[in-house]
């Protein structure tokens, strides 16, 4: 695993030791960024279910000013810790221990909006649905938001959850991404 793109370009990352996460495949993450970017131009990014944090020092790396990461698992926040010291991209990143729901009661109380958020549950979880509607009921989703899924190819979302259409999916093997702009009505 490495960064693809950007001003950390070819730093490895290392992966979260075990076998409780399953981290994007730099092919799948290569194919996110060509989807919704592939470059930015400021913002703020929320990696749930980070992992590694590949996903948000990615979008970090590309141009995105503030990325938050959650996860509930220690071995991960310490490789996603990790991770951003070896791409240098400490100073632009919050890294939280806690599960999505309450890290984004916590968002919400703080007020932080995002233009781009990453859902990468584990697999055997299915509460996309649940998550979605959360973060736009406590506004913490920008009204140009894109929130990317990756999810089981086996698992077929919803074509609109809130205001949010889904925009494209993707499969790769068993890993499938979908991708939910908010639609301007």
């Amino acid at each position: 695993m490495r960064v693809i793109s950007g001003t950390a370009k070819g730093r490895s990352l290392k992966a979260v030791p075990g076998i409780s996460t399953r981290p994007t495949t730099d092919k799948v993450k290569e194919a996110i960024f060509s989807m919704i970017g592939p470059y930015f131009d400021g913002g703020q990014v929320l990696d749930l279910f980070a992992g590694t944090g590949g996903l948000g020092i990615e979008a970090l790396s590309r141009g995105m000013d503030k990325a938050v990461f959650i996860d509930i698992e220690k071995n991960s926040i310490d490789t996603i810790q990790h991770n951003l010291q070896t791409a240098g991209l400490k100073d632009q990143a919050e890294v939280y221990r806690t599960d999505a729901t309450r890290a984004l009661k916590a968002l919400a109380k703080r007020e932080q909006q995002f233009e781009l958020v990453f859902l990468d549950p584990p697999y055997k979880m299915k509460f996309i649905t649940e998550l979605i509607s959360a973060m736009e009921e406590q506004a913490i989703v920008e009204s140009n938001a894109t929130i990317v899924v990756e999810h089981d190819a086996k698992d077929i979302l919803q074509d609109a959850i809130g205001g949010f259409k889904q925009q494209r999916r993707a499969d790769y093997g068993d890993t499938a991404v979908t991708i939910y702009k908010r639609s301007m009505e």
